[in-house]
């Protein structure tokens, strides 16, 4: 499946929502890799005193989120940040805003559950 290509100018008009410029989404996608990797570090940090199951799992999760983040940089890189990778359309400023990383839009985010 091809993904279009998005520039790093805004785009406007009918459901087109504006992006961020390339510099700007970079910077919130390090900022949440570094929030993502201060909590690994926080949890191996308080291993002896906590569920050693638990911590586990929960650093697992937080692993895929940064493999998120990384392949969210990738697709700044590559101009098709910020397009579904389900239906090919615009993801929503909004939720690029509350989850920069995302791959989908809520709808096809929804069919994959």
């Amino acid at each position: 499946m091809k993904t279009p290509r998005v520039t790093s100018s805004a785009v406007g008009t009918a459901g087109r929502p504006e992006l961020h410029r390339k510099h700007e989404i970079l910077h919130r996608l390090q900022h949440e890799r570094n929030t993502r990797l201060a909590q690994v570090n926080a949890m191996e940090a308080d291993k002896p005193n906590a569920n050693e199951e638990l911590v586990k799992a929960q650093i697992a999760a937080i692993r895929l989120v940064l493999a998120e983040i990384d392949a969210a940089v990738e697709r700044v890189q590559d101009g098709s940040y910020g397009v579904c990778h389900g239906c090919e359309v615009r993801i929503p400023v909004g939720r690029l805003e509350i989850l920069p990383y995302v791959r989908y839009c809520v709808r096809c985010q929804q069919q994959a559950l």
